[in-house]
Formats: structure tokens, sequence, C-alpha cells
């Protein structure tokens, strides 16, 4: 079924077209670059892994209750609305903020893989080229399995919301080589990684904790490869440059606070968009879900080296400053830790069945021939 036929308002154009600026750059020294940067590259080439074949595609899922999400997390629970509402009601509504929150994963995981193609051409060092390569495979990936997931499970897409349209194309328009870096790999990648913990850590569903964990093992090594290439980058930088890039994180997170809200989805379900607003904003769930989202973010911004006194204004303003102090790095670590042991319960309990199976086999044959 085309994806148009599944979106629950029409996305606008076929294409949304995005005017580049900005130029391609070519390094000929091909035998030098940072340990760093190349042994992640080459952990990027090990950690390669087929959407098709590792995630389990035959578990079933309840597209009325996708996510096993508590009534206490709705929106619209202790309202008015929610007194109204049958239980039919409520599984087409957490039918809904599923398919909102993973078309945003998967609009995010499009621009990703854009911004990752962008930096292969327009970054300098070799040894970034090389590891942006793996990552726009990564998100290509990352794209398919949440289109995948959002298709032949919830059945239901939004279009992209405003707030993250207006990051991207920010993001991709600008001609200095860094700010897809940022803009991706920093603030949208940030917020998705705390927005995928966040689910996979509470969801008792196994496909969409699978899906999650997998994709995150992923983007903990994007995330460290934007660090780095930052980090280096930013401190041959004029205290008028890193002010400029400072505005574009402000400006950014602020954009990314408010697209939390899902007003999309209230308005579906024939609620005003300033009523829904105020539901939203009325939310300790949402809350407590916007705080925890910048705990990626925060430390990434303050490790890269930008500080200044407005940025930090913003986050007290925001509610978030004391992030700063979170350790980006054990999150990361955790986030491979949790994809692994996934996989080591799952392959040992098919390894379990198939032993069952065979011994079973051998006990019947056995039983046969005493007969």
């Amino acid at each position: 079924m085309s994806t148009h036929q599944l979106y629950t308002s029409a996305p606008g154009e076929p294409n949304w077209v995005v005017p580049a600026s900005g130029a391609a750059r070519f390094s000929w020294e091909y035998d030098d670059g940072r340990d760093r940067l190349l042994a992640l590259y080459q952990k990027g080439k090990d950690k390669q892994w087929d959407g098709q074949k590792r995630i389990d595609w035959d578990l079933e899922v309840d597209p009325y209750d996708p996510l096993g999400t508590p009534d206490e997390a709705m929106t619209l629970y202790g309202t008015p609305h929610w007194a109204k509402m049958t239980d039919k009601d409520k599984g087409e509504l957490r039918q809904h903020y599923a398919a909102w929150n993973f078309s945003q994963f998967l609009h995010g995981e499009q621009g990703a893989m854009i911004c990752a193609a962008r930096i292969v051409e327009s970054v300098p060092d070799l040894d970034a080229k090389f590891y942006s390569a793996t990552q726009t495979m990564d998100e290509a990936r990352h794209a398919e399995i949440y289109g995948r997931f959002l298709h032949e499970k919830i059945g239901m897409l939004y279009p992209i919301n405003d707030n993250l349209q207006s990051l991207l194309g920010d993001t991709l328009r600008d001609s200095r080589w860094d700010m897809p870096y940022l803009g991706m790999q920093v603030l949208i990648e940030g917020l998705a990684l705390a927005a995928f913990g966040m689910i996979r850590d509470t969801t008792d569903k196994p496909l969409p904790k699978q899906i999650l964990a997998y994709v995150m093992q992923d983007e903990a090594r994007h995330v460290a490869f934007g660090r780095m290439a930052l980090r280096d980058y930013y401190k041959q930088l004029t205290d008028a440059e890193l002010r400029e890039r400072e505005e574009f994180v402000i400006e950014g997170c602020y954009l990314m606070r408010d697209r939390l809200r899902g007003v999309e989805v209230l308005e579906n379900f024939g609620i005003p968009k300033a009523e829904a607003e105020e539901y939203s904003e009325q939310s300790e769930f949402l809350h407590l879900f916007r705080k925890l989202l910048f705990s990626r973010i925060v430390p990434c911004v303050k490790d890269i080296g930008l500080w200044g006194k407005r940025l930090q204004e913003a986050y007290v303003d925001m509610g978030v400053f004391e992030m700063g102090d979170s350790n980006l790095d054990l999150l990361m670590a955790q986030d491979e830790e949790i994809a692994e042991k996934l996989d080591a319960e799952r392959f040992a309990a098919e390894e379990a069945e198939r032993v069952a199976e065979v011994q079973g086999a051998i006990d019947a044959g056995a039983a046969g021939a005493a007969s």
C-alpha cells in the first residue's frame, strides 16, 4: 500500500526540495587520520547489520496498544475528554500517538541520512568522510525499519512536524560544513536518542523494544562521531563564530522542545489547537518526558565547547541546565550493552528451542523403535 494512503493528513508535495549551498571538498591525503575517528570508522564497518534479519518481524503488534502505554501517560488522561472516551477511542488514541512518534522518528532518520551524505561531500578530512559513509548506510537502515514498522504494524503515518521540518531545513541550507554535524548529530539525533531510550526502557512490547535498542546501538556511534569532529574544530573558532553556533543551538533546542507536544494527534480527535496545546502543557508526564529528552543534548553541547552565557541562560529557562553534568559516555555505553544483551537473550532462547525440538525428535524416534 502506498505510504500516502496511510497518512492522517496530506503531507504536501511528493518531494520536499531544500535548496542547498556549500562546497564539495576533496582530500588528497589518503594515509593520515585521527586514530579515534578511524577506530570509530572500523567499528561502524564491523557493526553493520540487516534489519530484515536481525529483527523478528513475525512478532505480533496490537496497533491499538503498540507500546503498552499506561493511561497516566496519555495527554488527555484526567480531562473531561478522557472521561467520555470509550475503550475503542482510547485504543485509537494510542495508535495515533504511536504513529505520530514513529513517523517523526522516520522523517528524522531520512533527514539524518541526507545530512550524513552532505557531511561526506563537504567535510574536509578523509577520516570523517569515511565514517560518514558508514553512517549514511546506518540511517538508511533506520528509515527502512521505521517505515516497515509503521506500514505493517501500526497502519498509519503522520506528516513531518513543522518544527522538525524547520530545523532540518535550517541545517541543510547552511553553507558551513560543520552545521549538518551540529544540527543533526547533536540536536536532532541527541533528542531522538533520548526519546528512543525512554520508549525502549518503558515498553513491554518486544518488537518496538528490539527496533529501538538496535537503532540506539548505531546512534551511540553517531553522537560520538559528532562530538569528536566538532570538539576538534570548535577549538579553532573565534568567539564570534562560537556565538553564532550557540544561537543556532538555542533556536534549535526551543524548536525541538516545542515539537514534543503531539498537538496534531489531539486535533485529529476534534480538539481545537489552542485547547490541545493547553492540555499538552498541563501534562505532568510530558513535562518529565521533555526534561529527560535533553539528557543527551546538553552534555554534548557542553562537551564540544559551546557553553556561553546566553546558551546557559537558555538551558536554565528550559529547566535542563543541570543536564550538562550528565555522563554521556556512560549513557552511550549502556545503549551498546542493552542491544548486545537483547541479542544474547534472543539467541539463547532460540537455541534452547532448537535443542528441545531435536530432543523431542530423538525421544519420538526412540519410542517408535521400542514399540
